[in-house]
Formats: C-alpha cells, structure tokens, sequence
C-alpha cells in the first residue's frame, strides 16, 4: 500500500434545498455534509460509518461526482475534479467505479449479464470480441462461470448478482471503488464471502476502496482505516485498531459500545445510542453530538470543535478528546 494520496477530500460540503420561498430563495435546506476532509492512498480501504442520515451515501456519490458538491474540493491523482463537465470527467469515469446497495435494482432486468458487465468496455470503443473475451476473465474473477454470461438477472441468486456488479466496476481496471451499503442486502454469510472477495481482488489489482456501511462489524473487517461520521461530519478518523482500542471521540466509543456481544451467560446484549438523532434541517449549536453525549458541558453546547489530531496521525472533532468519564473531565 502507497502512501502517496490517490484521493484528498477538502472541506467537502453539501446542502439540499428542500422548501423555497418567494422568488424561490431557498427557506429550508438539509445540511448533508460538512466540511468533511481526508485523504486515502493507493491500495487503502477506508471505511466510512455512521447512523443513517450521517451522510455517508452523499459523500459517496460526491466522488463519484453523481452529486455536485456545494463546497470543497475533491483531488484525484493530484488533480482537482470538483469543477470538471461530464466530458472531461470521461477519463476519471473510468478510474473510479462503484458498487451499489441493491443487487436487485442495480442491475438492469432486461440485459445480460454479458451485457452488464461489457457496458463500460462498449462505452469506452471496446470491439465485441474484446468485450466477450474480458466479460469471462471477470466473471472467473469474481466467481461465476464464464458460460453464464447469457443469462438474465433475474437466474441468479443476490450473492451472484453483486459478484457481477463487482465484475462491472473492475471492467476497466479502476484505481478506486466506492463500496455503498455494498453488503448490506445480503444474508450473514454470503456477506462474508463478499467481504472476502473483495480483499482477494484489492490485492490482487491493489485497488483502494472506500466501503461505506452502518455496520461497524463489517467496516472493522474490511478497512485499513475508519472515518465516523455523525450528522453530515467527520468526527472521527483512525486506524481500525487505534479506533476500537482507543476510540477518542464519545460517538465513536457509543457506537462500538451499541455493537451487540456476549454476556457471561453466552447471550446477546446490546447497548444503544442514548437520544434521537438531530434533524439535518436543524443541526444543534455547538457539537452537534452535544444532545447525546454524555460528557457535555456549557462549551460544546455553544462552541464549534475543530478537528484535533490524535495517536497515530488520526483526528478527532472533540473539545475533550480521549476522555471517558466527567472525573477526568474535571482535572482537565
């Protein structure tokens, strides 16, 4: 894995408009996003985890460039993509590719699977001796069999059907993928194969992905690091394991603390997140975790945490990073 950045996020903002009034001035607006920022290197897995509602997904589609973003820069390669046309993101298009949630809906019905996967390849002026040939080599990548590429969708199980989406997103051999909710539809154990699979094919092509996912367990399998967001921030950035061994952020620590474990009897236990989640439309004042947190105080209901570095080159958007209760709170 390189450290050099195959991808830098800047202060990356996003604002949907949701009611307007006269003249149609924007009146209410969902703050989806930020002032997010990161940066992720060649053969990386950086797994993005929250709530829902925390703007993962709209992060996502930002570097896709499926969303124009309202303010930031995205940099890819070095070079910034945020203001590109369609027309000369072409060659980027190529260089970052997808996986969605629904293996069911993101697939089109009436196409082939020859077809679904050679698309990218026609787009891009493959012939169709050169599409059907590199169709079988990915279908043998992601584990189907070649002579299953007449086939519909709809003869393949959701397994097999998010194999072929991977097979899809590696046509033309991209730098990064960006993994969205990409096993959450699926059965426990078909989601480990999955999982597996996809570490197989980043170190065997050294790909990066970014995987979002609201499934902590899931994001700590697969990342190299992990970024938690809440409520359109990025509250958290570590390494998988300085995250779960040292988490410095109290939404970080009440999100591992809400992963279901085993008692001392072998049973299941779970303890969730205290409150409700804030509305988007109306973040709160201050650190918007403030309503939750067990540890506010007087500044963070008023006074904007900036993000402050931690262990390990990680950063944390706390005014008390690292604390775990008000005893230690007090002496700091």
């Amino acid at each position: 894995m390189s450290d050099a950045p195959l991808l830098e996020v800047r202060d990356l903002s996003k604002s949907f408009v949701v009611e307007r009034g006269f003249l149609g001035a924007p009146r209410k607006e969902l703050h989806a996003l930020n002032s997010v920022s990161f940066t992720m290197a060649e053969g990386e897995t950086l797994g993005i985890v929250g709530e829902s509602g925390c703007g993962k997904t709209t992060l996502g589609r930002m570097i896709l460039r499926l969303l124009e973003p309202s303010g930031g820069r995205i940099l890819f390669q070095g070079k910034d993509i945020t203001g590109l046309s369609q027309r000369e993101l072409r060659p980027y298009r190529r260089a970052i590719q997808a996986v969605f949630q629904d293996p069911f809906s993101s697939l089109n019905p009436r196409m082939n699977v020859r077809a679904i996967i050679g698309e990218p390849l026609e787009n891009f002026g493959a012939s169709r001796a050169d599409i059907r040939r590199r169709v079988g080599e990915l279908m043998e990548v992601v584990g189907l069999r070649p002579d299953m590429m007449d086939r519909l969708p709809h003869a393949f199980s959701g397994g097999q059907r998010q194999r072929i989406g991977i097979a899809r997103a590696l046509a033309l051999n991209p730098k990064l993928i960006v993994c969205d909710e990409a096993v959450s539809a699926l059965d426990v154990s078909i989601q480990a194969q999955i999982l597996n699979l996809l570490a197989d094919i980043q170190k065997e092509f050294g790909l990066s992905l970014l995987f979002i996912s609201h499934n902590l367990g899931v994001i700590r399998h697969v990342s190299h690091r992990i970024g938690v967001m809440y409520l359109g921030q990025m509250v958290e950035l570590a390494s998988e394991r300085e995250l779960f061994e040292a988490p410095q952020h109290p939404y970080s620590r009440a999100l591992i603390a809400s992963v279901p474990e085993p008692d001392q009897r072998g049973n299941r236990r779970e303890r969730p997140l205290q409150g409700e989640l804030p509305s988007p439309m109306n973040p709160p004042p201050g650190c918007t975790f403030h309503t939750r947190c067990p540890l506010a105080v007087a500044r963070c209901r008023t006074e904007v945490p900036e993000p402050l570095e931690i262990k390990g080159g990680g950063m944390a958007r706390c005014h008390f990073p690292g604390l775990l209760n008000h005893s230690q709170l007090e002496s700091a």
